[in-house]
């Protein structure tokens, strides 16, 4: 495990030095999005129109901001749920986004989709969403203004922490830890969206 300095947009040769268990600290453009925002953008390439920002090297953070109180860029910001986005992921990697920060587990067809493309999963801190907001420059509302909260975003950060769960290389910090100390066929197995979840 290493600490790993990265600034946006992230090269496919830093994404596959990066390993499952590494702290991560992210500088650069990173771009807001959760379930409304990532269907729209399904719909809009569906539709043959472009995304709202270059996914090429991309880090998208699945987050509701709440509004800022005076004086702030932005208010608090935790990380929301991951498997929500499951559906969508592999798309989006397929797109050239690099990394995704959320929290929780992922699907199989998720982290193998991190494998096939070239992509990694960060979580951080779900409850920290005011210290994180720390890390926080500058925050724009760059597309899908009527979704409020789950608008995008383009979020300017300087060292925003995050661990690699998910690796290039397939692999898994949740299965690496959990494997220390529970026996296989009593660990932890993520539970499978319902439908329309």
């Amino acid at each position: 495990m290493a600490k790993v300095y990265i600034t946006t947009p992230i090269t496919e040769e830093q994404v596959r030095q990066i390993k499952a268990g590494d702290e991560v600290y992210i500088t650069g453009e990173i771009y807001t999005a959760r379930d409304a925002a990532h269907k729209r953008m399904i719909d809009d390439m569906a539709a043959g129109k472009s995304l709202p920002f270059n996914p090429q090297g991309a880090v998208i953070y699945y987050v509701g901001p709440t509004p800022p109180k005076p004086g702030q860029v932005i208010g608090s910001a935790g990380p929301t749920t991951s498997y929500r986005m499951d559906k969508y992921t592999n798309d989006m990697l397929k797109q050239g986004v690099k990394a995704v920060i959320g929290k929780g587990y992922r699907s199989d067809e998720v982290k193998a989709g991190f494998v096939q493309h070239g992509g990694i999963y960060l979580v951080s801190t779900g409850g920290a969403g005011a210290l994180l907001a720390r890390t926080i420059e500058e925050a724009e509302v760059v597309a899908y203004e009527d979704l409020g909260a789950e608008a995008i975003r383009r979020l300017k950060v300087k060292e925003f922490p995050a661990i690699c769960i998910h690796d290039t290389h397939g692999g898994d910090q949740y299965f690496n830890g959990q494997s220390k100390w529970v026996k296989p066929d009593a660990m932890f197995q993520p539970k499978k969206p319902e439908a329309g979840e």
